[in-house]
Formats: structure tokens, sequence, C-alpha cells
């Protein structure tokens, strides 16, 4: 993307909420006021000649009639129709340079999808206050390989349509379909045969896999685990899930006693089976945790739990892993097996190893009743009253973590190191979400096309606008907490919570009730100070103050993903596969579920709703390479 930059100065020269991932950008905030708002007369008729145009011109190669379908400073984002990668394209010059790279467009032909009122062409707003309207269309694509979907936003100029930004994805490989509907299996075979296996039977030998081995091993069973394996499975890419818990949905379960998820339903739906028609908007950790085990069932998904990976070797010359399992299939009995995948999908969370500061004076001296990190947080106990909590840390886990602690009790103190981005789960149900993700929105997978189809620096200049309406919503609760000491974020470049979390992996809060008590002051806030010594019954402060304490959490987050394959893994492999997370210089997601630099090794992780959509692209991507419709190295 033009003038993105990689954060090169200085950690400490930069404010917290303008931080990115080491070696990622803090992508650029795109002028959506140059863009002229001329609407044509009839969008229909508009919006196929611009289609048919562009067939035209991608069939006969003429890569500069297609560029004249563009605006000069248009995008086009990638994912799979083009490239076996995903790219955004800025610019006229760099859509020509990449279309005619490679032997020329491997995309076919596109269609407008009028299949729906939210899909076919309508005039829509292109920034975050609807001031700025083209014509938005989704379409069909077809490629060389592939079918799949897009969405076009075109305005009017000089009399014709031209392309703001356009964005296409591949769906389904031909060919090789998911298993779907019309493809399903008939989960029986007529006719006499003698000794045959029951269901049950069949189903008992290929989660074993007692006669076969799994093409794809999977590390970890929670949503970065699952949605993949569910999406293989569909494409008949045999997969093995593995996970050292014991039960299906122990990530979530063992996290601290109140956690509810903080994004709605309708946002979080899993592939091929959503949430039901009752389900709660805001799901309880326990409950997801029941959803998930189901799911794996009812998807027929290979899951082995209690089981860990005890030495791996990759095979250059076959193209296969060696790897080494201990499994307890019950208390006392322990199973190695030796599997030979030629694919390992790490989606051991979101992020690596905990972030735990050992390294501060006194921490191991510590004499109250726990010092822990947030992950090995529990619940506050129900005798709190007259004990003291300090909770490091404000972001998601730190403010449930601290109001556990008020509900049950205690005196507890939050300590606020920087700033931290707040946003109202309702402002984001009302304003963020609305439209898209909501009880009257599209299917959940039109929602995350449409979703997906914007690029990064025009999604941040969106969100500007989004988080300045949310700012607003929320106007009462952020004046409070600024008096209570509590120190406010907008996010990077004033885009709040959703770029924060793209950019960093953190650093906000989607308020759930523990504002308004910070605001009360029934959790007090330490703001800006470093943690200089934990006491045997407290913590000591920078600017010399104390606190006392009997319990105290960090809830200081996760490292990068990379820490947790240098663990399972090693160091050469770690040292092999590139950065995670953040974006790359075009604004697409650094290495997360696209080539790592090794092959046969892929992260994966994120949200519900992150792993719903890029489940998909995982999939197809090794899809392809065992049917050898393409090799690692491709483009």
């Amino acid at each position: 993307m033009a003038s993105a930059a990689t954060q090169s100065m200085a950690t400490d020269a930069i404010p917290s909420y303008q931080r990115v991932e080491p070696g990622s950008v803090n992508i650029d905030v795109e002028d959506l006021t140059k863009i002229e708002t001329e609407q044509p007369k009839d969008i229909d008729k508009a919006t196929e000649e611009w289609a048919s145009t562009f067939n035209k011109a991608i069939q006969s190669h003429d890569h500069a009639g297609l560029t004249d379908l563009f605006l000069p400073n248009a995008f086009w984002r990638d994912h799979l129709c083009l490239t076996w990668d995903f790219h955004t394209m800025k610019g006229t010059d760099k859509i020509k340079e990449f279309v005619a790279q490679g032997g020329g467009c491997r995309l076919k032909n596109i269609e407008v999808d009028r299949s729906s009122d939210f899909r076919k062409p309508v005039v829509a707003g292109f920034d975050g206050q609807g001031k700025v309207q083209g014509v938005q269309t989704f379409l069909t694509t077809e490629s060389d390989v592939g079918r799949g979907m897009g969405v076009a936003r075109l305005v009017q100029t000089e009399g014709k349509l031209k392309a703001f930004t356009l964005f296409t994805s591949m769906r389904e490989l031909k060919g090789h379909e998911e298993a779907t509907f019309g493809r399903r299996p008939e989960g029986v075979s007529h006719g006499g045969q003698p000794g045959r296996k029951n269901w049950q039977e069949r189903r008992i030998a290929d989660e074993n896999f007692e006669d076969s081995e799994p093409t794809v091993l999977i590390l970890g069973a929670g949503q970065g685990g699952l949605t993949p394996a569910a999406r293989l499975k569909m494409l008949g890419v045999s997969t093995l899930i593995i996970d050292r818990n014991e039960r299906v949905g122990d990530n979530w379960r063992q996290r601290y006693h109140q956690l509810t998820m903080h994004d709605p339903v309708w946002y979080d739906h899993l592939p091929y089976i959503n949430f039901p028609a009752n389900w709660p908007i805001f799901t309880p950790k326990d409950k997801l945790a029941e959803f998930f085990e189901t799911y794996a069932k009812l998807l027929e998904l290979n899951v082995w739990t209690s089981t860990e990976i005890k030495a791996s070797n990759w095979d250059q010359s076959k193209g296969q892993w060696t790897v080494v399992l201990e499994r307890r299939n019950e208390p006392g009995v322990v199973e190695t097996r030796t599997l030979h995948p030629k694919h390992i999908i790490q989606a051991t969370g979101h992020s690596g190893e905990k972030n735990f500061p050992s390294h501060i004076p006194g921490i191991s001296g510590f004499k109250g009743d726990r010092l822990c990190h947030s992950s090995e947080f529990t619940g506050a106990k129900m005798d709190g009253k007259g004990k003291n909590a300090i909770v490091v840390g404000c972001c998601n886990s730190g403010h449930d973590i601290a109001q556990d602690f008020y509900e049950k009790g205690y005196d507890v103190t939050m300590i606020q190191r920087s700033s931290t981005c707040v946003a109202s789960s309702k402002a984001i149900l009302e304003i963020g979400l609305a439209g898209l993700y909501d009880e009257q929105g599209p299917p959940v997978e039109d929602a995350d096309v449409a979703f997906w189809s914007i690029p990064a620096s025009v999604l941040k200049s969106i969100q500007i606008d989004v988080t300045a309406a949310q700012n607003k919503h929320d106007e009462k609760i952020l004046q409070g907490l600024e008096k209570a000491g509590f120190k406010l974020d907008q996010g990077p470049d004033r885009a709040g919570l959703f770029m924060k979390y793209f950019q960093q992996g953190g650093g906000y809060y989607i308020d759930v009730g523990a504002s308004q008590l910070i605001a009360d002051g029934k959790i007090k806030i330490k703001q800006g100070q470093e943690i200089a010594e934990v006491l045997p019954h407290g913590m000591k402060f920078a600017d010399g103050t104390e606190l006392s304490a009997d319990e105290i959490i960090f809830a200081t987050g996760y490292k990068n993903m990379r820490t947790q394959t240098r663990k399972i893994f090693g160091n050469e492999l770690a040292e092999q596969v590139n950065d995670v997370w953040g974006f790359d210089e075009e604004g697409e997601l650094r290495t997360m579920w696209r080539k790592t630099g090794h092959p046969g090794f892929w992260f994966f992780g994120g949200n519900l709703a992150l792993c719903r959509y890029w489940s998909r692209m995982v999939a197809l991507q090794i899809k392809a390479l065992e049917e050898g419709i393409c090799k690692y190295d491709d483009r």
C-alpha cells in the first residue's frame, strides 16, 4: 500500500496505541473524501456493462483496458482467485503489473450476483457515515481452477462506472467441491456384504486411524483447530486434531469463572452449524465449550484429547513429517503412535506462550494467597470480604477478573501502565456491527465476504467514523472513566478497537459492566506507573507507593505464536517461519492462514469470526497442494 511504512523508530517513542507487531506496518488511512459520488440512472444496466467489459478485458489479456475499469487509486483485493496467496493491489499501475505477471490473469469470468437483495447491485455508503456513496454489488467469479464470490464498489466518472474496490475470493475448487447438500454422503451401503461394519464401528476405526494415517495434523481443539478440520473434512482431506486437554472445549472451560464472550452470537457462528435460534447473544464460556464438543461429534471430526507431540521431524525429500505422539487413553495407559502427516497446522491459540513478568524483583517471594497469570485464574473466592486484589492489565481479561473480584467482596485495584481503547458492547452491537452481524443481518457467510472485501486502509478510514459514533454513544461512561484516572485511547490513528486488534492483537476492552464500576470508584485504578517490586504481601511502584495484596493476577497477555512453535518444534523450525500477525505492506495479515515459509507447516488462530472465514482459505490451499493443482512455491 502506498506510503505504508514499517515501524522502525524506538518503541518507547511511539504511543502505545500506535504500536504494531515488530516488523509489521501501521497501515495508512485512505482518504475517502476524494471519491466522486455521481450515480448512474440505471444501476443494473451500468453494473452489467462494467462486468461485461471486465470479462472482455481479462479474456483478451487487455491489461490496459482492464485497468481503465478502475479509478486511478483503486484497490483489488484477492484471496486465492489470482494467486495462491492473499494480496491487495492499490492503483492501476500495481493492478496492471500484478495481473500481467505469471502469464496473465487466472480469473476467467465474473457475473453480477442478483440472488438476494443483499447481493444485488444497490447504492451503498463506502465510508463510515454514509456520505460517500456508490454502487455495491456481489459477484460470482470463475478462475482456471475454482469458483468464488466477490464484491465490487463502483462509482460513476465520465459517464461510466469504475471500480473503487474489487474483491475476489475463492470458494471452491473445480472437481473438488465440498461434500455438502447435493454431494452429501449416503451414510450406508445397501446390499449383501457379509461382515460389514455399522456406522459406529466405522466411526471408531476412522477416529483411531486403525488402517490409515492423517494427511493433516492439527494442534489444538479450540476454534482454531475445529474450523479448518471441518473445512478439510468436507473436502475429503483426512485430518486429525490433537489436544493436551481431557475434553474438547477445555481451552474455554478452564478459563476464569465469569468469562463470557464479548462478541455477539451473530458474529460468532461456526462453519456448517450455526448456533441455535435461542442461543444467548453473549455466550458463557462453559456453554461455548459444550458447543465445541458437540460440534466435533456432529461433524465427525477426528480428535485425540490428552495427546501431546513428543518428537517431530520434516523430511523435505518425501514432503512429510514424522511425528511421535503420546496419547493417554485412560488413567495409567499411554499409547505411543508415530504418524506421517504432510501438513501440520499449529492452532494453539491466537497468541503464544503467556507473557508472565517473572523478571520483576520479588515475584517469587510473594506470600499471599495467589499470584498467577490470567490464563491460570479460575475465579475469585467466595469469601473475599476484607481481602485485597491487584489485577495488572486493563484489557478484556483484566476487566473481567477485576469485576469478578469486586462481586466477591474484594477491594480490587487495576494497574494500567499505558492506555486502553474502550467501547461498550451495546455500542458495538448498535453501531459497529449493525446491519452486517445482527438479528436482521444477511447470512453470516455473505456478511463475511462483505467485511473482508474492504481493503485494510479503507477499513481503517471507516473505523475512524465508527469509533467516533461509538464514542458519542458511550460519552457518559468514557467521561466517568477519565475522571476516575483511567487513561483512554482511540486505537491506531483513532480507528478504534477493530484496528487495534488487527495491528496489535489486544489493547482494548469491550465493556460489559466493569467500566461503570471503575467510574463509580468500586474498582480502583493505579495509572501510569511501572511495577518496581513485588512485596511479600503487596506491590511497590516506581513512584515509591505501595499497595497491599492477598492476590495478584497478571492479565498481561501472550507472546507471539512463534514462541509456542519454538517450544513444540524447536529452534530450527521457529527460525524458518515468518513473523505472525500485524499487517504486511499490502495490508494483508502476516503469515496467518497462508504459507509460513516452511512447507507443510501452517499457523491458524483468531476469534470465532476470523476462524470461520479463514478456515476455508487454508483448507483450499492444502487441498490444492494435495491434488497437485498447485505447488508450494507457485505464485
